[in-house]
């Protein structure tokens, strides 16, 4: 198994087109911020004090989870590459299980999908340290990696369901473009969360996406949060919150304990689904054996 992984993550890695394309959801949404949203939103919250240090790391925040959703789709790809070629039928017939292929495709995607978010946040961080001068503190960057590896596994098990029983590199390309575009709605950053109608809020709130986004910004934003609102009512900073989607509104805020706990539940409720499914799909690979 740990032959296969190093496999995929050679072919990954080796493939930079393909690496910056798995990026492209994620770049989009940095480069519309930074022409076209960041000046109005500033305009929006000029009230409230130091705003450029308030709204980057809330950028940032999404950014990476729509990182983690498209890194790993691609990250899987080699799966479907597999599949379409017949790969994936001749290592059927090895000493390796077919859930243990399964399980190298699923480490493979979650290292991938946590590197690549990291590459994103140094590249993030390093510009806005640049530009707007924020700093972050070794803790925060130790919190951003552990919520990196939790992305990572929550949306790899999320893609492994979406592409199990997908057959063709054509298909492929098109649900990675649908997740690519549709990432950024699910994470607030073409609009907020709070400035959306209240059907699409809910549509949201049935994906991981709202709440992986808030956990990032809870943790990237935390500091700033309490020195840019210290002469402001509460009420004031949790209207701000729950607009801008730093915390998704479940009766109340979620906290960052309780959007871990949402995100291990989506991972829990996609993998018993996936291995439900996965039947089907190993009955599919071997009929080619």
């Amino acid at each position: 198994m740990r032959y296969l992984i190093r496999r995929n993550l050679r072919l990954y890695f080796s493939n930079r087109s393909g690496m910056f394309f798995s990026l492209m959801g994620a770049l989009i949404s940095f480069v519309l911020y930074l022409v076209f949203l960041k000046q109005n939103m500033l305009s929006s919250w000029e009230q409230v004090p130091q705003t450029k240090l308030i709204l980057d790391p809330w950028l940032i925040g999404g950014t990476l989870a729509v990182t983690a959703v498209t890194t790993t789709a691609n990250g899987l790809g080699q799966m479907i590459r597999d599949r379409e070629s017949g790969t994936l039928a001749d290592l059927a017939l090895t000493d390796v299980s077919y859930i243990g292929l399964q399980i190298s495709y699923l480490i493979s995607s979650v290292v991938i999908g946590t590197l690549m978010q990291l590459v994103m946040f140094v590249g993030m961080t390093g510009y806005f340290g640049i530009t707007d001068h924020i700093k972050l503190s070794v803790t925060i960057v130790l919190l951003i990696i552990m919520i990196a590896i939790i992305s990572s596994v929550v949306w790899t098990i999320f893609n492994l369901l979406i592409l199990s029983f997908v057959k063709n590199v054509d298909t492929l390309g098109k649900i990675g473009t649908i997740l690519g575009t549709s990432a950024g709605f699910f994470a607030g950053i073409y609009l907020p969360i709070g400035m959306v109608p209240k059907f699409a809020q809910t549509l949201m709130k049935l994906t991981p996406a709202p709440y992986n986004a808030a956990l990032y910004r809870q943790v990237l934003m935390h500091e700033q949060l309490k020195i840019s609102f210290q002469d402001a009512t509460s009420d004031v900073q949790t209207t701000f919150e729950k607009m801008m989607g730093v915390g998704v509104e479940i009766n109340r805020l979620t906290t960052w304990q309780q959007n871990i706990i949402v995100l291990l539940l989506f991972a829990v409720a996609f993998g018993i689904v996936t291995l439900v499914l996965m039947k089907g799909a190993r009955r599919t690979v071997l009929s080619h054996v």
